[in-house]
């Protein structure tokens, strides 16, 4: 470099300094070109490989790397610049700001290296058809930005000079304070962390709650609440704090649907109902949409009010909810038919009313009816004779 504005000061007639800082600047500029073309062939390189770690690294690190390099050179030209104009708290001034530069470069290049780790494992994982956890790669990549922003903060502050015990004193009570006053917000802040380990549910799966009216598929995570949306396709906000004190269910991953149905044959058709019952059976064991590695039942299981009840118990090999309805469709239609090749009918709800019959009553005696008597005639006194008019 003394050559380089040994030549400069002699070709433009400049003096020392500025021709060192002119020769810093150069070296500055060639520099970063070099970086520049080096970066873009390593790109293309990692473009050819399987894993997907290089090139988030040089996406992250290109724009920080390339800054890093100007901060270096400033460094050096206000050394140069502090032998011609010897200030101290000026060039101390300058190196402090360049060293918060140089590590604002590292907390930028850290920020985006996660966001693109997160990024290119999303899309890889979505095109590969694998079963991928975007929930737990989105709360990783918050979380290293998070921890980012904390140490970077207290590395700037303890380089302007600030006590840090001091800070993280103040910090610790006014993090109390805070926790009181914020409660329902860190309640909320930890349960959205209780999802992000424990993962009972993930973004797109179906969930409810048997404790609440709470039924959807879910869209969206957040450390304050979950967003829910519901069947009717109405969004449901809920904080996450709900969801340590609730039970969910999450049938988005149950290994099988199941069939669970009760065939009621007439009194009638009583002789039959075994036949049908192992007839039944077979065609379940052969159907090709029912799991016969899991329970199987086909009984005859009560008397009932008006029918003869079969109990048909089963599970799906899918666990999509309209093919399942489509083998339980197929399931029926074949239940039926065999239940009219034994000659037998369906039952549905009757009563039978049985009317008593009622009792004889006793004939009338023979002979002309009697006159009634008169009200207020003594029984034991003839009657008076008529009165003739004067």
């Amino acid at each position: 470099m003394n050559d380089i504005a040994q030549r400069l000061q002699n070709a433009a007639g400049l003096e020392l300094w500025l021709a060192t800082v002119l020769a810093i600047a150069v070296l500055t500029l060639l520099a970063n070109q070099a970086v520049r073309v080096l970066l873009k062939h390593a790109a293309r390189w990692a473009q050819r490989t399987a894993t997907h770690w290089d090139e988030a690294l040089l996406n992250a690190a290109s724009k920080p790397l390339r800054l890093l390099v100007w901060l270096v050179s400033l460094g050096w030209m206000a050394r140069v610049l502090n032998t011609h104009w010897p200030e101290p708290e000026l060039l101390a001034s300058a190196l402090q700001w360049r060293d918060i530069g140089i590590i604002l470069c590292v907390a930028w290049f850290l920020w985006h290296f996660a966001g693109e780790v997160t990024e290119t494992s999303i899309r890889r994982g979505t095109q590969s058809g694998r079963d991928f956890d975007v929930t737990t790669a989105m709360a990783l990549s918050k979380l290293v930005r998070l921890v980012v922003f904390v140490v970077t903060a207290i590395t700037v502050a303890h380089t302007l000079g600030f006590q840090i015990g001091g800070l993280l004193a103040l910090g610790g009570v006014g993090g109390i304070a805070v926790g009181l006053a914020a409660r329902d917000l860190l309640a909320n802040f930890f349960g959205g962390l209780t999802i992000y380990l424990d993962r009972p549910f993930s973004v797109g799966d179906w969930i409810r709650s048997p404790d609440k009216s709470l039924e959807g598929t879910v869209e969206y995570i957040s450390w304050r609440h979950t967003r829910i949306r519901a069947f009717n396709k109405n969004p449901i906000y809920v904080p996450n704090a709900v969801f340590t004190t609730i039970v969910v269910e999450n049938p988005s991953r149950m290994s099988h649907r199941r069939l669970k149905e009760t065939l009621g044959l007439r009194y009638s058709d009583f002789a039959q109902v075994e036949a049908v019952v192992a007839d039944i059976k077979a065609m379940l064991l052969a159907h090709e949409g029912i799991d016969t590695s899991q329970t199987l039942i086909v009984n005859f299981t009560a008397f009932g009010t008006s029918s003869l009840d079969i109990l048909v118990y089963g599970f799906t090999k899918t666990t999509v909810w309209v093919e399942f309805h489509a083998i339980k469709q197929d399931v029926l239609l074949r239940m039926g038919r065999i239940v009219a090749a034994h000659g037998a009918e369906i039952a549905f709800p009757t009563q039978t009313l049985h009317v008593a019959t009622p009792a004889p009553t006793e004939p009338p005696q023979d002979g002309p009816p009697t006159a009634p008597r008169a009200l207020f005639e003594d029984p034991g006194q003839t009657p008076a004779p008529p009165v003739k008019p004067p």
